[in-house]
């Protein structure tokens, strides 16, 4: 493939083959969005900065231009756990494709290298930390190089959510192989991130690409932390039973407690945290790209560039860092299209404790102003009455719909706000009354108990009970203080200071004590409902949810079944299922339910390869099955099947094959 050249172009490659590949080993029959224009520009040799939603088809980009053009295209990728997927997927597709990394013993680099030397790659994945040392660089230089795509590029920023030092080292790749085209990728940049990419890579002539950030299909929801781990039981529970997801936490000891607690309860959760051992690490991120259903509690070591396309669930215990870090996260969910849900708990100590973190953190001052602007913006989008959606695509330079999404909480049900004045009054007088009058500062718990009256060991200790606004704050409950103290943070008029996260004012304070300032809050929600009882859905009686959203009822035996044979070959090549078939294409097969190989070859995402190596299983499962409309499908669609239609027993799929 690469290095057959064509005619047309710089690099004697017609656009029309990009086209033509893009249907031979991809199975797809035309681009989408800006792909075409990337690709176009990357074959005719020139640079690009892309930025491209998670899920939007950026690998693309760079393979389409590595199987066209000349030589070896080089893929800098900080993924090592993931590489081997990575091309076991594209060895599936019939795409020569190998890596170097660490993992590999000294005969597996050499065989690797040797292809790479006679030119028997289309692909080549190094690790960024490899390009720092001379034998890698020589050896780049012995071969034919027809692209180096760059990805996960926001790690070259170094106020970015993701940084990493050695991606500081890639304007080598310009200095040393100036002819050579380079495409830098990333799913999440701002402006000023998008910029740095261009400047530290030393890609001042790259043409930049910048697709929409939104996913429509991912629906946007943040509630009131009240018991968060039952929060999201009853959350998995009632709408994603059954399904992959990913839960983070800030923790590792959050991490390990909450995976305990899930699978206590009849859900299926494995912990993922620097902490562990590599071996661990490897073996969970592994379990959870191959099987159907585990869910992964991890601190955000865990995710990056994670290629799993039926994550129906992100959901967050504790307040991300930034609004980057946030949307990429929520980002591995729904990669296919279909309904997914990024789901958070968020309550005043992630914003205690965020601020506390910024404070006692590394780093001068600068780092610490840049930090705390990246939080302001993440309360902004938590605390918002607008379409959160809207919010998200803002911060990345994009016009949101004025009319707002349909899809996010505040769009489906819109927040109630109040006039919070006088109870942001109230709180910050307390503060005051504290510090003039006492020279004492307390945290959040101390001012509320103060507000409502309550007598506490503490309050009685240091004489509270004596203080003027001692009760005058009896016309809200704990919660509703809690709201308050967490909205006046989040709007700057108070802030925490110190180890203990004492509260202070702020230089806004004083404008809403003057009453000089009105404070409009979102009303507090009442308490939600959490999960009752012990009652959990299985493998073997998960829901179908989003593959009804696509497939008529009397489809969804011959997609099980499917999925159940998908899953067989999977373990048999020891691969994870996505790298057969997405779930997308295997709802295509049934909804069009092709009777030869010719028909099967024009569905959507069966390349060349894959239709050689599964069409006639395919056929197979769908053969031993009745069409839609015969009586025998009708009987299975109703829940009885034909004898001779159905395995028998002993080959019937276990509850691991299930979706």
């Amino acid at each position: 493939m690469g290095g057959t050249g064509g005619i047309g172009g710089m690099t004697g490659v017609s656009e029309s083959e990009a086209l033509a590949t893009l249907h031979r080993v991809f199975g797809y029959e035309a681009f989408r969005g800006e792909q075409e224009a990337v690709i176009e520009h990357v074959v005719a040799g020139g640079d690009a900065v892309v930025l491209m939603p998670t899920g939007g088809g950026k690998s693309l980009c760079y393979q389409i231009p590595a199987l066209v053009r000349p030589g070896t295209g080089v893929v800098v990728s900080p993924l090592i756990a993931l590489m081997q997927d990575q091309v076991d997927a594209l060895r599936a597709l019939g795409v020569r494709a190998g890596f170097i990394n660490s993992t590999l013993d000294f005969d597996e680099r050499r065989v690797v290298e040797a292809e790479f030397l006679a030119g028997e790659l289309d692909l080549l994945y190094l690790a960024p930390e490899r390009l720092r040392l001379d034998a890698t660089l020589d050896l780049l230089s012995r071969g034919k190089i027809s692209v180096f795509a760059i990805d996960e590029a926001h790690c070259v920023s170094q106020w970015g959510h993701d940084f990493r030092p050695d991606y500081l080292t890639l304007s080598v790749l310009g200095e040393r192989w100036p002819d050579v085209p380079r495409i830098a990728l990333t799913a999440t940049a701002t402006r000023a991130t998008h910029q740095e990419i261009t400047q530290r890579l030393t890609m001042p002539a790259a043409r930049h690409f910048v697709a929409s950030f939104d996913s429509p299909n991912i629906q946007y929801r943040i509630v009131p932390k009240a018991d968060p781990r039952k929060q999201l039981l009853a959350f998995l529970r009632e709408e994603h039973a059954g399904d992959a997801g990913i839960v983070y936490c800030l923790s590792r000891n959050s991490v390990e407690k909450t995976a305990e607690f899930l699978t206590a309860n009849g859900i299926e959760a494995v912990p993922y945290h620097a902490g562990l051992d590599a071996g661990t690490r490897a073996a969970h991120q592994a379990r959870f790209l191959r099987e159907d259903g585990l869910v992964v509690v991890a601190t955000i070591a865990f995710g990056m560039g994670i290629d799993k396309p039926d994550v129906r669930f992100v959901a967050h215990l504790d307040l991300p860092k930034s609004i980057e870090g946030y949307y990429q996260e929520t980002g591995r969910s729904g990669r296919d299209g279909l309904p997914s849900t990024a789901w958070m708990a968020y309550g005043l100590n992630d914003v205690i404790q965020q601020r506390k973190l910024i404070q006692s953190g590394e780093g001068d001052e600068a780092f610490r102003r840049r930090a705390a602007a990246h939080l302001d913006s993440m309360l902004a989008l938590c605390e918002t009455v607008q379409c959160r959606r809207g919010q998200l695509l803002a911060y990345f330079g994009q016009d949101p719909d004025p009319a707002g999404c349909g899809n996010c909480d505040t769009c489906l049900t819109a927040p109630e706000t109040w006039d919070g004045t006088i109870a942001a009054q109230k709180v910050l007088s307390t503060v005051v009354r504290l510090q003039r009058e006492r020279g004492q500062k307390f945290g959040a718990v101390q001012i509320i108990d103060i507000l409502l009256g309550k007598r506490t060991g503490k309050v009685i200790q240091f004489d509270h009970d004596q203080l003027s606004v001692f009760g005058i704050g009896e016309e809200l409950a704990e919660g509703e203080w809690r709201g308050v103290v967490r909205q006046l943070l989040a709007q700057g008029l108070l802030a925490v200071e110190g180890e203990y996260g004492t509260l202070v004012l702020t230089e806004a304070s004083g404008s809403v004590l003057r009453r000089e300032r009105e404070v409009p809050l979102r009303k507090e929600p009442k308490k939600p409902a959490v999960a009752r009882g012990s009652s959990s859905s299985g493998k073997g009686e998960r829901k179908a949810k989003a593959v009804a959203v696509e497939l008529e009822e009397e489809l969804l035996p011959a997609f099980e079944a499917l999925r159940a044979w998908r899953a067989e070959q999977a373990r048999e090549q020891g691969v994870p299922a996505y790298v057969i078939f997405h779930d997308a294409t295997l709802r295509e097969i049934v909804s069009r339910w092709p009777g030869s190989v010719a028909e099967l070859g024009t569905v959507s995402g069966v390349g060349e390869k894959k239709l050689a190596t599964y069409g006639d299983g395919v056929l197979v499962v769908l053969s031993s099955l009745s069409a839609p409309g015969t009586a025998a499908g009708s009987a299975q669609a109703s829940g009885v099947a034909p004898d001779d239609d159905w395995p028998e027993p002993d080959e019937e799929p276990g509850p691991d094959d299930w979706t």
